[in-house]
């Protein structure tokens, strides 16, 4: 609140004339909005082109700060009063003007804001396109890798199954070749007997045929003795 010292002269009652406001653009009383208020105990009739709510709520705003004027000016005069509120509505006007100066200034950082986040949206957007193909690639690959996985179960399945069956097979083999190592060693024993076997016969039969050459030998020896015994005889 603005306040300013007492004025010397005593001026109007009447904040107003008391006559009625002609509105802007030439038009007569009879064509605008006419209301009667009460400032500060004292009526006023006021014209004008705006509706009578807007006329009543600025009369009021007049007639409330002439009272805060008073409140604090117990001793001042009307005019004075009138003045003083007349500075105070101003104050509030340039004061009203100054924030909403701020406000546009606030308003326009707002719309650059807005127009940043925009521009931040529609890249968070394309970004988030881009991640949406990305991540079908990523699904469908791992959709294929997954029936690559599956494939390569089923062959392994199969290979597992086959290499038991070959480990089966493998199994029977070791028992069989087992076995036939066993018949082999007994064969080798039987037929190493049979070789020492084979070995005595010709042994005896080397010792038989000395011995057979020792009697055809000693027969030879008594034929010729027998016959030189027959010699003699005769």
């Amino acid at each position: 609140m603005l306040l300013g010292a007492q004025a010397s002269a005593e001026g109007n009652h009447g904040f107003l004339s008391g006559a009625a406001l002609a509105a802007k653009g030439g038009k007569s009383m009879e064509d605008n909005n006419k209301v009667t208020v009460k400032i500060y105990g004292q009526e006023y009739t006021i014209a004008g082109n705006t509706p009578r709510e807007h006329i009543m709520r600025v009369a009021d705003y007049v007639n409330t700060k002439m009272h805060e004027i008073s409140r604090a000016l117990p001793a001042g005069s009307i005019s004075s009063l009138a003045v003083l509120s007349a500075v105070n509505v101003a104050d509030d006007y340039f004061t009203a003007v100054e924030r909403l100066s701020g406000l546009k200034l606030q308003n326009e950082q707002l719309e650059k804001d807005s127009k940043h986040y925009v521009q931040l949206w529609d890249e968070a957007k394309k970004s988030f396109l881009q991640y949406k193909e990305d991540a079908q690639a990523s699904i469908e690959q791992r959709e294929e890798l997954q029936r690559l996985f599956n494939e390569k179960t089923v062959d392994l399945d199969r290979m597992t199954t086959t290499y038991r069956q070959l480990e089966e097979k493998y199994t029977a083999l070791l028992s069989k070749n087992e076995e036939l190592s066993s018949r082999l060693k007994t064969q080798q024993e039987d037929k190493a007997v049979e070789s020492s076997a084979m070995k005595e016969l010709e042994a005896k039969c080397k010792d038989m045929e000395n011995s057979f050459f020792d009697i055809q030998m000693e027969n030879i020896r008594l034929k010729g003795e027998l016959e030189r015994y027959k010699k003699m005889v005769e």
